[in-house]
């Protein structure tokens, strides 16, 4: 499918951080991508890693998304408390669980402990209220990754505080019993879920490898994309490098 430049401009792009490095997301800062996520899901990010890396985010004015590695309440304060720009939560495959997280991540009608001490409040200089009215616009995204969560996908989105959707092709087909996540069957239920994300107003995310997926994903309607990581960033350049020797 051809893809128009504006399929592109309106999608907002962004590539998972797997590294620990601080320099990795001020390199990253100076470049047309809109953020990072940091994948503390797959990779070894602990919290004072993550701390680190989200006040590098912050020095580049860059906005940092974590996937979080589990949805302990615990889990969801720490990311919250230093200042993430949202939530990629993996395995959503109920509105009950969906909620359950919102709520997690909420001071009104919600469960998260109150303090004005840490990051996300400006250490202090930030009253109560602007820290509740911070904490209601919180982006949260439900990673789509199993059978059951495609069958309860209009419910989750329609849930009060998820703001998306992110479709995780490789485990949506180890759910079907496939090894492949680019199986047509998968990629026919990759573009249902995002058309009915856009249907309900919500943002449609995806996963991409490549550039060419990227353009394929846009022009079917996704709006939020991740393309790759630091790592695979990294790799790809170098042997392009080392491909492109002139013997």
């Amino acid at each position: 499918m051809k893809t128009s430049n504006s399929s592109i401009s309106r999608a907002q792009i962004g590539t998972f951080i797997k590294s620990s490095s601080v320099h990795v997301i001020e390199i990253l800062g100076l470049t047309s991508l809109n953020f990072g996520v940091l994948d503390a899901e797959h990779a070894p990010l602990d919290r004072s890693t993550l701390d680190l890396l989200m006040l590098a985010g912050r020095a580049a004015s860059w906005p940092l998304i974590v996937r979080i590695p589990n949805t302990a309440a615990s889990t969801i304060l720490s990311v919250l408390d230093i200042g993430a720009a949202g939530l990629l939560v993996p395995h959503v495959d109920s509105a009950h669980q969906a909620r359950s997280v919102v709520e997690k991540a909420r001071y009104r009608g919600g469960e998260r402990g109150f303090s004005s001490s840490p990051r996300a409040a400006r250490y202090g200089t930030l009253n109560m209220q602007q820290c509740l009215n911070a904490a209601d616009n919180t982006l949260i995204i439900a990673q789509i990754e199993s059978e059951a969560a495609v069958e309860s996908i209009e419910d989750i989105l329609a849930v009060d505080g998820i703001d998306g959707i992110f479709i995780g092709r490789a485990d949506l087909a180890l759910s079907f019993g496939l090894d492949d996540p680019k199986h047509a069957l998968i990629t026919r239920v990759t573009e249902s879920a995002m058309e009915r994300a856009r249907s309900a107003g919500k943002i449609a995310g995806i996963a991409v490898g490549n550039i060419e997926e990227r353009d394929t994903y846009a022009a079917l309607g996704a709006n939020w994309i991740v393309v790759g990581s630091d790592q695979s960033l990294l790799r790809q350049a170098a042997q392009a490098a080392a491909s492109s020797q002139v013997v």
